[in-house]
């Protein structure tokens, strides 16, 4: 009973009521409402399982799990399974859910890393047989269609026939004797065709009168002439009754044959649904999975950024005001936490946080707080909230107090078999009471398990005992029962022992918590006893926690402080209301210096924390800007690697394309040599072909460094570096040029464009060598730049970013130009201003500047390579 009010006290109800608003389907709705923490940690971690893949396949696709179809088809199972015929709509309900269902599965079956919600859709059968069925049988208004059964197509047939003919007849007489018919028209009373025919001229259209009009006037009349055929009619109708009804009884049965299964259907669904309600519900709340720890293991709970989510729906759907997060970190060995603060600072709040966070990690949900969150795994939550006073029971709220902690102590030295027995009587008394039921009567949404007790079901009796004379005495640990192990148990109490005479409610108070610190795993308490704050210096299990309190606006913050006791500020606030100095300098006076110490003491504990809080923040902000001016850094290196990668691509590529195309005149020359007769003249073209080729796409290089020492004479082999050729001299000539040889050809050379086979340089040209080669052409551009078709590109219409990949590949085809022609027209100026933003950090290009007006003036830039 008592986890029972702990749901209610923390206000679980509505919780359940908010998640149920992200169901998709009324069985899904029903689920979240009656939503119960789960009784072992392995349900916990597979409901948590199930939420964290449909959360996943929430985030990660456009539209996530669909539930269009799925209805609640419970009521139709149970009756066609006692042989009842169910209606058309009860059978279309039952096709479309099993096709709903049927594609959530393939939907699950055909996603990535969702092996908890595959499983739990592999032995699911849709029966798509029994769909087709239905189907064919009933149409989209849920009546019984012709196609059906060949014997329902033939009694409609005649019965359109014989309303044709009704038709036929009565328009005849419509046409015949309109005047003594108040309208001419043909309607209907019950199944049968009549006329609206006038009072005064009623034997003028004899038949049967089937009804007449309020005032009398109108008479409704059956013509004669078509009794019989409405008699036939609805020997017809009757006939095509009996068909539908045996069509649906077949129906019915096939359902009934099938019921197990259907039902297995359903709770897939239903558990589908409330998963994805949880995964919605979370990333509403901006919720992260917890982690569920083992503080045995030495491992403490961490919640920063812990919002209250009831408050977090207030400020989103109420306009309530924004929520102020607490961080609750709580090592392993501490077993009790005492809140101390003023009034209305947020003790409570904080209570009913921490509580609603351990239910919901417990039942599967996202905990509202940043990650990492961890905390334990709580078999119990029980909580001691507010005031139970009762004048009807003679209870004070020191009474009521009591009586709710004693039932706490008793649900702690409960065994567990015996907590299981009483669960399974309370969700026995559910089912009886649903069964019991009037149907068509809405269930009532605030009937829980616990609410099941006789006397709410009408007896007399009562389960609960009567008020008794409670003294603190009988709560002392003496008379405590100690559990035999202890539980895994959260215990929060709010305003422990308060209601009495201060100094027995302090005893009492010390008592209790120390007596949980011995059985329970957790206990959070709120209290304004001082002598409460010093049990963390008796006991190291015991923790202090306090509500801040700002010394300027003499108001609370809201913020949770750890290690600190709260002041009460009672004197302060006073004092700020205006109450007479002298009252509260007396009451200072009585109060004692001590306690003023001691406040003074807090008070710069407090600021203390609140100047390392702004220290660290400030180191965070320092931090968060160091790792993103790290990672631009990284980024920009990287893009820089990749197109120093591509420019050497783009060069290689280059230089290949060069070399075939050399290769290819080389080729041509020769064959033309080949083909034409071996004159010296013929030699002496190829020759020059040959040096032109060379020429133009072999770039001149620096000369390696002379080895001092050769001398060429007439027979030796050289070797000519730019032709890559080895040669035979034949004739040494004074001033600085060789005749040589190879091959078929011969050519006149520089003394200084050969070198020997061991590659050392002729001695005369290191001697005579005074000034440095002369620097390749292509280092600098030339003095008159040529412009054609390969040095020049069109860019315009493209974008900035797709222009300088272009640029790129242009600047390494015309490298050999010396210049690149860029067209990238005028416009607005931004396609101009990012070629020239490219070309100041590109690495090939020496300068840049607009055309001349001749060029295209502004519309085109000149690049000069280096």
């Amino acid at each position: 009973m008592i986890q029972s009010e702990t749901l209610e006290l923390l206000e679980w109800s509505r919780l359940c009521q908010h998640l149920a608003t992200f169901a998709a389907t009324k069985l899904g709705a029903f689920a979240a409402r009656y939503l119960h923490p789960p009784a072992t940690q392995r349900e916990s971690l597979d409901l948590l399982a199930q939420t964290k893949e449909a959360y996943q396949l929430e985030t990660s696709l456009d539209t996530g799990l669909t539930f269009d179809g799925i209805q609640d088809i419970g009521e139709s199972l149970d009756r066609a399974e006692l042989q009842g015929i169910l209606s058309g709509e009860e059978l279309l309900a039952i096709a479309t859910t099993l096709a709903g269902v049927r594609r959530l599965r393939r939907f699950i079956e055909d996603q990535e890393d969702v092996e908890i919600l595959k499983e739990l859709v592999a032995d699911s059968r849709t029966y798509p047989e029994l769909e087709q069925e239905i189907h064919r049988c009933i149409d989209d208004r849920g009546d019984v269609a012709d196609r059906a059964t060949p014997k329902l197509a033939g009694i409609r047939t005649q019965m359109k026939s014989l309303r044709d003919r009704i038709y036929e007849i009565l328009q005849g007489i419509v046409q015949r004797k309109g005047g003594a018919l108040q309208q001419q028209l043909i309607t209907q009373r019950g199944d049968r065709f009549v006329l609206p025919v006038k009072a005064p001229q009623k034997d003028a259209i004899p038949g049967i009168v089937h009804d007449t009009s309020s005032t009398g006037a109108t008479l409704y009349v059956e013509p004669k002439a078509i009794v019989g055929l409405g008699n036939q009619l609805r020997t017809q109708r009757r006939q095509e009754q009996v068909e539908a009804e045996a069509v649906r009884r077949a129906l019915s049965e096939q359902v009934a044959a099938v019921k197990a299964d259907l039902e297995r259907l359903l709770v897939v669904a239903t558990t589908l649904d409330l998963a994805t309600a949880k995964a919605r519900y979370s990333l509403w709340l901006e919720a992260n999975p917890p982690r569920f720890i083992d503080r045995n293991q030495n491992e403490s709970i961490t919640l920063r950024q812990l919002r209250h989510p009831l408050l977090v729906w207030q400020q989103k759907h109420e306009q309530g005001t924004s929520v102020v997060p607490i961080d609750v970190q709580i090592q392993s060995y501490i077993r009790v936490v005492a809140i101390t603060g003023p009034n209305t600072g947020g003790k409570t709040v904080t209570l009913k946080t921490f509580g609603l966070a351990a239910l919901m990690a417990k039942a599967g949900l996202f905990v509202p707080a940043r990650e990492p969150v961890e905390l334990p795994w709580f078999e119990q939550i029980l909580a001691d909230i507010g005031d139970e006073q009762s004048i009807e029971q003679s209870l004070s709220t020191f009474s009521g107090h009591i009586r709710r902690i004693s039932r706490i102590i008793e649900a702690i030295t409960t065994p567990k078999e015996e907590l299981q027995v009483g669960r399974e009587l309370q969700v026995g008394r559910l089912k009886v009471v649903r069964e019991a039921w009037p149907q068509g009567q809405g269930f009532p949404d605030n009937i829980q398990p616990a609410n099941l007790e006789p006397d709410n079901l009408g007896q007399k009796a009562t389960l609960r005992e009567q008020s008794a004379n409670i003294q603190p005495a009988n709560i002392q640990p003496a008379n405590l029962k100690q559990p035999s192990t202890p539980r895994a148990s959260l215990v929060l109490l709010d305003e422990v022992g308060a209601g009495t005479d201060p100094a027995e409610g302090s005893a009492l108070a010390i008592a209790l918590l120390k007596y949980l610190a011995n059985t329970t795993q957790l206990t959070i308490a709120t209290t304004h006893y001082g002598e409460l704050k010093a049990l963390k210096y008796q006991d190291e299990r015991f923790e202090n926690a306090s509500v801040e309190f700002d010394d300027q606006t003499l108001s609370p913050t809201y913020r949770l402080l750890w290690g600190i006791p709260g002041r009460s500020n009672a004197l302060s606030i006073a004092r700020r209301l205006g109450l007479n100095p002298s009252v509260v300098d007396q009451a200072q006076t009585l109060l004692g210096g001590a306690s003023e110490d001691v406040n003074q003491v807090i008070a710069g504990l407090e600021a203390q924390r609140r100047t390392q809080e702004t220290k660290a923040q400030e180191a965070n902000q320092l931090l968060q800007q160091a790792e993103s001016l790290h990672q631009k850094l990284s980024e920009r290196a990287k893009l820089l690697q990749e197109r120093e990668r591509e420019l050497k691509l783009s060069q290689e590529r280059s230089v290949q394309d060069a070399i075939a195309e050399a290769k290819k005149e080389i080729a041509q020359v020769i064959r033309q040599l080949q083909q034409g007769s071996q004159t010296a003249q013929n030699a002496q073209k190829a020759t020059n072909a040959l040096k032109e080729i060379a020429q133009r796409q072999i770039p001149a290089a620096p000369p390696p460094k002379p080895k001092p020492g050769f001398r060429p004479k007439v027979g030796d082999r050289i070797r000519i570096p730019r032709l890559n050729q080895t040669a035979e001299i034949l004739s040494a000539a004074d001033n600085g040029e060789l005749t040589v040889r190879f091959g078929l050809m011969k050519m006149t050379v520089a003394l200084a464009d050969v070198e020997s086979l061991d590659g050392q340089k002729p001695e005369n040209v290191v001697k005579t060598t005074s000034k440095p080669a002369p620097a390749p052409t292509l280092v600098s551009p030339p003095a008159t730049a040529v412009r054609t078709s390969k040095n020049t590109i069109d860019i315009r219409g493209s974008r900035v970013a797709n222009a300088e990949i272009d640029i790129d590949q242009a600047i390494s085809k015309a490298i050999d130009f010396g210049v690149l022609w860029i067209i990238h027209g005028k416009g607005t100026g931004r396609l101009r201003q990012g070629v020239h933003a490219f070309l100041e950090q590109h690495p090939l290009v020496e300068r840049f500047k607009l055309a001349e007006q001749s060029d295209g003036g502004t519309g085109v830039t000149v690049a000069y390579l280096k």
